[in-house]
């Protein structure tokens, strides 16, 4: 049994808070190093140098995907020991000497990393050794400084044997992707031959050459490469069945179960057909922009990212599946309202709009009203329990987004964004009323659904859930210095370049909101600011504010 230091704390001071600040921070760190750092300037070396070449890249990999796997199978799983654990208590005070260490050991590291991958892995197996051990030690420090050993300990604990799996998917995501290069050929061959299949049912004048794996119509056709056999999205979804199986054998009825191997499997690689089989039939329409563009590099993710929930979910809900104990104990489906749902549903909604939107558009989004609709219809699904909320007002929100207005033009006069805005150009040749009709949907998205999902989300939910889990429990006028700040800086970081002016304009909208704790006057400051940016961008054409 785990025993922790009883009493309440913020996120930050939580294990939980501290795990995010850790994974920030070396993923940061490792994000730049691969920026920074190619393996192929060591594709000639020997020794450990090409070791270095053969199994840095996949190790990492195999890290990043194991921490993954290990976070989902712990906070999907319904033992919730780990998320317990994590948010029970307070952490140890972090140690500044070992995040010095750190520092020291990440400079060494980057200086060592100049010598090696300059050299081409041509110095010796002491300085490969060498810069090993200072990559090695800095995340050490880095892990030990933010959270102490025996809080590892009681996390271990606590998951069970869950870390083991973790580490046993991300190692097998890894082997995978690297030993599947000899499968990818015949695999994309056999992708060549289904969507050729597909586009007959759509049109008969078809290009192919199975020499190439060129396909597709006289206006528009790709070559399928190994790389968009299916096989990676075949391997995620065999490695994460595997392990929910598993960590679920109690509840499943087997051998029945296993049939979610074959049918996750034969799913994502009959979707990639499907998907490769749309992008030319785009094309051929006459949008090889958007075929090429947006709905390439986004549709992947998103069927692997549905078919994946999709299959997290049927797995629980199929009774077929199921043992008789597991069945009873189900809950019926049903809409079941949370206030955390419904704090944040509207401002997901808007984001994997707009990355559907983005799929379907070609250098313009002329389908952003799709984000409108979708947060409007989280919106009024969520009715009942907004209905709950102070919606009133007074003079001060409105003023609170005029100086939000103000501060953010004169930033812009300051720092220009620089580069005309894509809007102000697509919508010159297309006819009056739909360039208007796009306009008025902009406008209503960025004054109504825009300021209620992100107020909800930044204001009403983070401010106190960054304090506790049950931030229900708290007056919307608590707050600390830390979750204000971590609030604001949040909604900035969500606002790209224009980080620090949005930061600003996160904590006048906070201030507006903790002055009477009335999420009516944060959405009104927020809207009477896009307001009055909308009213500036239309009388002015400056398109790059919008």
């Amino acid at each position: 049994m785990v025993v922790r230091r009883p009493g309440p704390a913020g996120f930050l001071e939580s294990i939980a808070g501290r795990l995010v600040l850790l994974g920030l921070l070396l993923g940061a760190e490792l994000l730049l190093t691969t920026f920074w750092l190619d393996a192929e300037s060591l594709r000639s070396s020997r020794g450990l140098a090409s070791l270095v070449f053969r199994f840095g890249p996949w190790t990492a990999r195999a890290l990043v995907a194991a921490a993954a796997f290990f976070l989902a199978f712990s906070y999907l799983d319904r033992d919730k020991r780990v998320p317990d654990f994590v948010r029970s208590g307070a952490a140890a005070p972090v140690s500044l000497a070992l995040l010095a260490s750190h520092a020291l050991a990440a400079l060494a590291f980057v200086w060592f990393s100049t010598l090696l991958f300059r050299s081409g892995g041509g110095q010796t197996d002491g300085l490969t050794a060498v810069w090993s051990g200072s990559a090695v030690l800095a995340a050490a420090a880095a892990c030990v400084a933010l959270v102490s050993p025996p809080d590892w300990r009681g996390l271990l604990r606590a998951s069970g044997n869950k870390w083991r799996w973790g580490l046993a998917a991300g190692i097998v995501t890894a082997a995978l992707g690297s030993l599947w290069w000899s499968l990818w050929a015949p695999a994309a061959g056999l992708t060549f031959r289904l969507v050729r299949f597909l586009l007959t049912l759509f049109t008969g004048n078809i290009i192919s050459n199975p020499a190439t794996r060129e396909i597709g119509t006289p206006r528009f056709d790709v070559q399928i490469d190994p790389a968009c056999s299916g096989l990676e999205g075949v391997g995620l979804v065999l490695v994460f069945s595997s392990v929910w199986l598993w960590l679920h054998r109690r509840e499943f009825r087997f051998p029945r179960a296993f049939l979610i191997l074959p049918a996750g499997a034969v799913l994502i690689w009959l979707l990639n057909s499907v998907r490769i089989t749309a992008l030319i039939l785009i094309g051929h329409a006459g949008a090889p922009g958007i075929a090429a563009g947006g709905f390439h590099s986004q549709a992947g993710w998103l069927t692997f990212i549905a078919l994946s929930i999709a299959l997290a979910q049927a797995s629980t809900r199929i009774s077929w599946l199921l043992g008789r104990q597991t069945r009873e104990e189900t809950p019926q489906p049903g809409i079941q309202t949370n206030a955390t749902a419904a704090y944040l549903m509207p401002f997901l909604v808007i984001l994997a709009a707009s990355m559907v939107s983005r799929a379907v558009s070609s250098g313009f989004e002329w389908f952003y009203p799709l984000r409108f609709f979708a947060a409007a219809i989280t919106i009024w699904v969520y009715r009942s329990y907004y209905s709950r909320l102070d919606w009133r007002f007074d003079w001060v929100a409105p003023c609170a987004g005029a100086a939000v207005f103000a501060l953010w033009l004169g930033f812009e006069r300051v720092v220009p964004s620089g580069g005309a805005s894509l809007i102000g150009e697509a919508l010159k040749p297309v006819p009056a009323w739909l360039a208007g009709l796009w306009i008025v949907f902009r406008a209503l998205a960025h004054i109504v659904t825009v300021p209620i999902a992100e107020e909800l989300a930044f204001r009403g939910f983070l401010i106190r859930r960054v304090m506790t889990e049950d931030f229900e429990s708290l007056a919307p006028r608590r707050y600390t210095w830390i979750s204000l700040a971590v609030s604001s800086l949040a909604f900035g970081v969500m606002h790209g370049d224009r980080w620090l002016v949005g930061t600003l304009a996160g904590a006048l909208y906070a201030a507006a909101f903790l002055r009477r704790g009335r999420i009516g006057d944060a959405i009104v400051a927020h809207a009477t600011t896009n307001a009055l940016l909308a009213a500036y961008v239309l009388t002015t054409g400056s398109w790059n504010l919008w």
